[in-house]
């Protein structure tokens, strides 16, 4: 076992070391480049291009699809793996897909951009992923440049459903690219946090927990009850069978650099966009967009975190900028080894939870959500038993009022319902928003320095240049805009509406006190001679305001 390990990091330095080279040589090529030809740009680079890109009817993958489109527009055509969903059709989704409003700026450029989206029927969990003979042989005969993107991203996923798709899935993709008599890169998207168990994290691949060819063979004659029961077991220090299954798939796509050109990205939390197609769009309840529209919405009032760790977001266009610089660069100079891109601002631009909750809810308090259930106003705590009594005394309590309410309306309670989900995706958040982490970026600053000026603006991903109070803000109205649909000009009633909560808030707290101070005086003599002061000084204050007011008259 000793011996094993030693070969792994030696493995792991050699890695190490030939990346350096990589960097070194990207260098070499900036100082050179005046002497030979003048490179190509990136939108240069994919003009002409046949693109396969999976995942592309997810969040990233259509911001994906749309910076194509919109900023290399004379790439041939983007080939996409898609599924049939139940009651839809392949040919829906893609349709559904392509009225979505991100698409409105290439609409406007070209009303035919459609024509260059040919779907591919596939199965991520099918052998081979489903794809037909004939469809095979027109992927292997004429695709240039690979992105796969598809993962599930759930946290709670069973094992043998995440390695399915995170791993198992990556290797029939990875046999399919070789097979592809054209392919000049190969660029997998995975995540910042796959080897969450290290507090420092550099730009390489780490070795794998377990070798994942005998986990798959291990895990198939296991039923499902077997499985989830040694599955703590399995992902160790990791939190979720979510980032033990991207760590393996990482060394899955490794193993191949010998035979591809390969990058490999590695997005923190990716939030609503920075810039790109606008500012704030969104279309999910993933991550912190759903928090956001639960604190928005006076829902969740107390959350587990620290207020001073590095809340690790990166908006999604700045991901999906340099995954086409990533893409562009690997196919052009070919680095010897698989490039990792850790792409992440807490080391270059931090900002922390406290800040994100201040400016959530001072967002959310000049543009409220409509039909708030609660006036906005969450606090982030990083102890447990006073995480626990806010839990008790401003979600669950208010869940019991609400739903006993709608019981005697004759409707059917759901508050208990929502603030279980509630608490148990936050719960699954705790991890990551409750530490920090120290990513090494040299490779994505190195990647910078080799685009023109024109590609830095076209392609930027400089988080220096983000600033987090605007963005928070773009952030919150994007939930408001595009995954809750809301109307911008109804902000003034959803205002009013506010105020009318403040209002039965402090009718409510008034009756309360009085209720309780009642109670306590009659069965206490000094309470009641309080009483009668406090009573009786007010009515004579407001006996003097009246007089002084009639004799000013």
């Amino acid at each position: 076992m000793a011996m094993s390990t030693e070969l792994s990091e030696a493995r792991n330095l050699d890695g190490s070391l030939e990346q350096a080279a990589d960097r070194q040589s990207g260098l070499t090529d900036i100082c050179s480049g005046t002497a030979g030809s003048r490179m190509a740009s990136i939108a240069e680079y994919y003009t002409g291009k046949n693109v396969l890109i999976t995942g592309a009817t997810g969040f990233m993958g259509k911001v994906l699809v749309e910076k194509l489109l919109r900023s290399c527009p004379e790439v041939k055509a983007l080939y996409i793996l898609v599924r049939p969903k139940a009651g839809q059709s392949m040919q829906q989704r893609v349709s559904d897909m392509m009225k979505c409003k991100l698409f409105d700026r290439v609409r406007e450029d070209n009303p035919d951009f459609h024509q260059k989206i040919i779907p591919i029927s596939s199965e991520l969990m099918q052998p081979g992923l489903a794809i037909s003979p004939e469809d095979v042989e027109k992927l292997t005969a004429c695709i240039n440049i690979v992105f796969h993107c598809a993962a599930t991203i759930r946290f709670d996923e069973p094992l043998k459903h995440a390695l399915q798709l995170n791993v198992i899935a990556t290797q029939q993709l990875l046999s399919l690219a070789q097979q592809m008599h054209h392919l000049e890169a190969f660029i997998h998207i995975s995540t910042a946090y796959a080897n969450c168990n290290r507090k420092y994290i550099d730009e390489v691949i780490y070795p794998p927990p377990v070798e994942p060819k005998k986990l798959i063979e291990s895990l198939e004659w296991m039923d499902d009850g077997i499985v989830r029961d040694i599955t703590p077991r399995l992902i160790g220090n990791r939190p979720n069978t979510y980032t033990y299954t991207k760590a393996l798939a990482e060394y899955v796509v490794q193993q191949e650099q010998d035979k591809l050109n390969i990058g490999i990205i590695r997005p923190s939390i990716v939030g609503a966009s920075w810039q790109e197609p606008f500012p704030g769009w969104i279309d999910n309840f993933n991550g912190p967009s759903g928090v956001f529209i639960a604190a928005g919405k006076g829902i969740l009032r107390t959350m587990r975190a620290n207020n001073d760790a590095v809340a690790d977001l990166i908006p999604v266009d700045v991901v999906i900028n340099l995954t086409l610089a990533a893409g562009w660069y690997t196919a052009v100079h070919r680095p010897k080894t698989a490039l990792v891109y850790n792409c992440t601002t807490g080391g270059i631009n931090p900002f922390h939870w406290g800040e994100i909750e201040h400016h959530v809810m001072s967002s959310f308090k000049r543009n409220p959500l409509e039909q708030a259930f609660r006036r906005p106003n969450a606090n982030i705590t990083s102890n447990y038993l006073i995480n626990q009594y806010w839990i008790l005394v401003s979600h669950k309590f208010p869940a019991l009022i609400y739903d006993l309410f709608l019981r005697l309306s004759g409707q059917k309670p759901q508050m208990m319902r929502i603030f279980n989900r509630l608490h148990k995706a936050i719960s699954l958040l705790e991890y990551f928003s409750s530490q920090d982490w120290e990513w090494n970026s040299e490779n994505m600053s190195m990647l910078m320095s080799q685009l023109t000026p024109e590609d830095r603006k076209t392609f930027n991903f400089d988080v220096r240049q983000l600033n987090w109070p605007e963005y928070i803000e773009n952030y919150c109205i994007g939930t408001k805009k595009y995954v809750l649909n809301e109307d911008m000009s109804d902000i003034p009633a959803a205002r009013q509406h506010l105020r009318k909560l403040r209002n039965i808030r402090y009718t409510f707290n008034t009756l309360l006190v009085v209720f309780i101070w009642r109670v306590f005086i009659a069965r206490s003599q000094m309470a009641r001679n309080i009483w009668y002061f406090v009573v009786s000084l007010c009515f004579k204050f407001l006996s003097y305001f009246r007089a002084s007011s009639t004799l000013t008259n």
